[in-house]
């Protein structure tokens, strides 16, 4: 079952989409928050739907919701910072364990990207996240941007020239610059001492493999790395996304059960 569901943040109107198992009333589920990659949307190029109805299927409830300035939520891209969608991304939790469907005690999150490295950060912040998986988390951003440059071209000199970034025509702006250079995206995510997995391809130019590989020197045993051969930062061919998909499911699965 499809529901649609709006909450305030800020003084924006932030979109939702849940999926909900068909069931008796009063049931709780297991659900799970999904934040979705720089500029996207709650659907993720359908990746996050399809991951939905997966889920849905074996009894796990979903929230996709878009952030602000993206998808159909209100604000402005130029306003976006990654502080911000920290913030953002901690109240819909809190949103969703008040919901009637949801178990407040079986919340768990995936991220895809920048949102892989926000959803990071909030498990690690926002108390009582069950379970986190990362999708191709983009922990190169703050180091990349540190560098003046974003693919291959000068952030300075172009916001110099027009007062913003033009990130695939999006406008990015001096403050989300800054506040990316400025992620401590490791520090930050190691806090958390639940279940992580983070399922990142060999083939990713976008999200360097390396970069995944150094979360594990900072979390404490408890994250898993599981490298997918010949996969892009985008999982788009067939073989790939099937694989994230089934991989997915069976963490949730497995750590979502009811506690003992």
């Amino acid at each position: 079952m499809i529901r649609h569901h709006d909450i305030d943040h800020a003084g924006l109107t932030l979109r939702f989409t849940l999926h909900i198992p068909d069931s008796r009333p009063a049931t709780r589920w297991p659900t799970v928050v999904f934040v979705h990659g720089f500029a996207n949307n709650r659907m993720e190029n359908r990746s996050f739907v399809l991951m939905s109805r997966l889920l849905e299927s074996s009894g796990v409830a979903s929230v996709r919701f878009d952030l602000s300035g993206h998808g159909e939520s209100d604000g402005d891209f130029f306003d976006v910072t990654i502080t911000r969608e920290i913030a953002e991304t901690r109240a819909v939790v809190r949103a969703v364990r008040a919901l009637d469907f949801a178990d407040p005690d079986r919340i768990a999150l995936v991220g895809m990207s920048m949102g892989g490295v926000v959803a990071g950060i909030v498990a690690a912040e926002e108390p009582g996240i069950r379970a986190a998986c990362l999708w191709s988390p983009a922990a190169v951003a703050p180091f990349e941007v540190c560098t003046g440059y974003l693919k291959g071209r000068d952030i300075g000199a172009e916001i110099r020239d027009k007062g913003y970034f033009d990130a695939d025509g999006h406008r990015m702006s001096p403050a989300l610059v800054e506040d990316i250079a400025g992620l401590d995206v490791y520090g930050r995510a190691c806090a958390y001492e639940g279940p992580v997995r983070i399922i990142h391809g060999d083939r990713d130019d976008i999200a360097p493999l390396t970069y995944a590989r150094r979360y594990l020197d900072y979390y404490h045993g408890n994250a898993e790395l599981e490298v997918v051969n010949g996969a892009d930062h985008g999982w788009s061919t067939v073989p790939h996304r099937t694989r994230l998909h089934q991989s997915t499911l069976d963490f949730l699965r497995e750590h979502l059960e009811p506690s003992p």
